[in-house]
C-alpha cells in the first residue's frame, strides 16, 4: 500500500507504517531541518514543504493519508482556541484528502483534540465520506519507556467492517507487563544525566538518533505499525 505522509517530522508514521509493510511514497514538512534529516535518511522519496502551497492536484494518489496535525492549539498546555489559532491546520489536511481521495486517512494527536476541534475534524471526515474509528493509545502498552496517551483516528469510505480498535491496545499487544514497565522506566532514570544535557528516555526510534531536534515532531512508530498492521490484515 502507497502512503502519503503529512506533518512529517522526523518521520514517525513513515516509520511504523513501513514496518508493516507498506511504502511511503512522500512527505510533507515546512521545518528545514526535518527536511534535511526526511531526505537524508530516505533520498529516493519526494519532500514537499509548507501544504498551504502544495498544489494537490499534482500529487501522486495514495493508498493511505497520514499525519498528526499541531497539537498547539488544542493542547491542554496551551490556550486551546482550536480553530482561531492560525497553527490549527487541520483545513489543509482536509485539503489534501477532498483531492486525492485515499481509501484510508490515519490521523494523531493529543488528548486535548477531543474536546476541541473533535468535532470539527469528524465532520470534515464525514462531508468527504469517510466512516472513523478512534481511540487515545498509550505509547507504553506498545513497548516505550513512558506513557504518552495520544489519539488515533483511523478513516475509510466506508471503514471495512473488520477495522475496529479491539485488539489494538489489548493485552496481545502489551509487550511489556506493569512490572517489566516499572523496572525499565527506573533503570532508564537511573542512566540519564540531568535534561540539559541532552539525555531522554528510549522513544522507540533506532539509534537514539537526531532526538534533540526534532522527537517532539513525530509519534511513536510502534502504535502506529501496530495499526498498519490492522488495516494490511483488513485488506488481505
Amino acid at each position: 500500500m502507497k502512503v502519503g505522509s503529512l506533518f512529517s517530522g522526523m518521520g514517525g508514521f513513515d516509520l511504523g507504517l513501513e514496518r508493516a509493510g507498506m511504502r511511503v511514497e512522500w512527505q510533507v514538512e515546512i521545518d528545514p531541518w526535518c527536511q534535511a534529516l526526511l531526505m537524508a535518511e530516505r533520498p529516493t522519496i519526494q519532500v514537499y514543504g509548507d501544504i498551504k502551497k502544495i498544489v494537490w492536484e499534482t500529487v501522486r494518489p495514495v493508498d493511505i493519508v497520514c499525519g498528526g496535525f499541531p497539537c498547539q492549539p488544542v493542547s491542554v498546555a496551551g490556550k486551546r482556541q482550536a480553530q482561531n489559532d492560525p497553527r490549527w491546520l487541520w483545513p489543509e489536511f482536509l485539503r489534501c484528502i477532498r483531492i486525492l481521495r485515499p481509501r484510508y486517512i490515519l490521523i494523531e494527536n493529543v488528548p486535548g483534540l477531543l474536546t476541541a476541534g473533535f468535532a470539527d475534524v469528524l465532520s470534515g471526515l464525514a462531508s468527504c465520506g469517510y466512516d472513523a474509528e478512534w481511540d487515545c493509545l498509550p505509547a507504553g502498552i506498545f513497548g516505550a519507556h513512558f506513557r504518552r496517551d495520544r489519539v488515533f483516528i483511523v478513516a475509510g469510505r466506508p471503514l471495512p467492517c473488520g477495522m475496529r480498535w479491539e485488539g489494538i491496545g489489548s493485552s496481545k499487544n502489551r509487550t511489556w507487563s506493569q512490572q517489566q514497565f516499572a523496572r525499565l522506566v527506573e533503570h532508564e532514570l537511573s542512566i540519564c544525566v540531568p535534561a540539559s544535557k541532552g539525555q531522554r528516555v528510549s522513544d522507540g526510534f533506532p539509534h537514539r538518533i537526531h532526538r534533540l531536534r526534532a522527537i517532539g515532531n513525530s509519534v511513536v512508530p510502534q502504535i502506529v505499525e501496530a495499526i498498519g498492521k490492522m488495516i494490511m490484515e483488513v485488506e488481505r
